[in-house]
């Protein structure tokens, strides 16, 4: 691999910590949007608090991550990115901002009314932002993104068959994760009524994400040739491995095993990432710049990556810590049910 791959591929990397682990928290946004009124939706919102309290701000890290070696390892590609889908872009960080905003205020307030009103700010946020992702990742995977600053349609660039069908599939697929992640959650926090819950919602929307991904067989082909030729090329078995990786999820959810599920459900989507880095390779803009043609000097490569060494030896270690810590967690005061206000306890979902 050159330099400028490697690079790439631990890009990617924060990429797909980002699907794993941010997307969860979006899901868990979602079934929070979804889960009723105070009396029937209140465990399930004690729940969803306690699975992403403490790592909600960390998983944006890796956001973080991917755009500054972004726009330094590759500011051909990010400028073009950025001015291009400035509205996506710009719509996404202001739903990230709102979401967190929110999260925060939500557990801070007693009243009735502002505690609704940041809940509604928090869910739709929740849906939103990854929607708003999502279209950004079909729009450059559809060749719709040229290079030069916003020499792409400012609209019509992010709303198309492509980009859409890929912000339907961020949605779903968050809300899938969180879903099957949470089952476990609610089974070790001692609430089979809540995992029970959150198994059905795995199930059916396992099922619907499936249904939207082999109908969007047909948009890409359509829409986005290359793109289709990529998927069913080079990056056939990635595809194939989520695939299977998400029909074992949706059995072993059916079988009740939560634990396991969690796996198999975090392979289906890393899979299917790194498949659509394998269909579009070599290609940073598809069919326009070559990931060679938007890397920076060697130089600046090679500081970046340096960079990196140094920063993953500073931050993963710490950052496995939290996720051990509060994967072993019982909840505030050791009690196993996510009850109360207290929300500092709180379990990870799937971590």
């Amino acid at each position: 691999m050159t330099l400028p791959e490697v690079l790439l591929a631990v890009t990617w990397v924060g990429v797909t910590a980002y699907a794993l682990l941010g997307g969860a928290d979006f899901g868990g946004g979602f079934w929070d949007l979804l889960a009723g009124g105070a009396r029937r939706g209140g465990p399930q919102r004690d729940l969803i608090e306690h699975s992403i309290g403490p790592v909600w701000e960390a998983n944006h890290v890796w956001l973080v991550f991917v755009l500054v070696v972004l726009w330094t390892a590759f500011p051909q590609a990010f400028a073009a990115v950025a001015s291009t889908l400035s509205v996506p872009l710009t719509l996404a960080a202001v739903g990230i901002i709102a979401r967190g905003a929110a999260f925060a205020f939500r557990k801070a307030v007693a009243e009735v009314a502002p505690k609704r009103l940041f809940g509604a700010a928090f869910a739709l946020s929740s849906v939103l932002t990854p929607f708003f992702l999502g279209t950004v990742a079909g729009a450059v995977a559809s060749g719709r993104v040229p290079p030069g600053n916003a020499r792409g349609d400012l609209v019509t660039s992010w709303w198309n068959p492509t980009a859409v069908l890929g912000g339907v599939l961020a949605v779903g697929v968050c809300a899938w994760l969180a879903a099957a992640y949470l089952t476990a959650d609610a089974a070790r926090a001692g609430q089979p009524g809540l995992a029970e819950q959150f198994r059905r919602r795995g199930l059916l929307t396992g099922a619907v994400v499936g249904a939207v991904a082999l109908a969007g067989i047909g948009v890409l082909r359509g829409d986005a040739p290359v793109l289709f030729d990529g998927l069913t090329g080079r990056a056939l078995p990635l595809v194939a491995a989520s695939a299977l990786a998400g029909v074992a999820s949706l059995w072993l959810l059916w079988t009740r095993r939560f634990v396991a599920v969690r796996v198999t459900a975090a392979l289906a989507v890393a899979a299917i990432v790194w498949g659509w880095a394998a269909g579009q390779y070599p290609w940073m803009l598809q069919g326009q710049l070559t990931i060679a043609q938007a890397a920076a000097g060697r130089p600046v490569l090679q500081a970046v990556l340096g960079s990196l060494l140094v920063g993953a030896l500073l931050f993963l270690p710490p950052l496995a810590w939290l996720l051990v810590l509060f994967q072993r967690s019982q909840g505030p005061g050791g009690d196993r049910r996510p009850t109360g206000r207290r929300r500092g306890g709180a379990l990870p979902p799937g971590r």
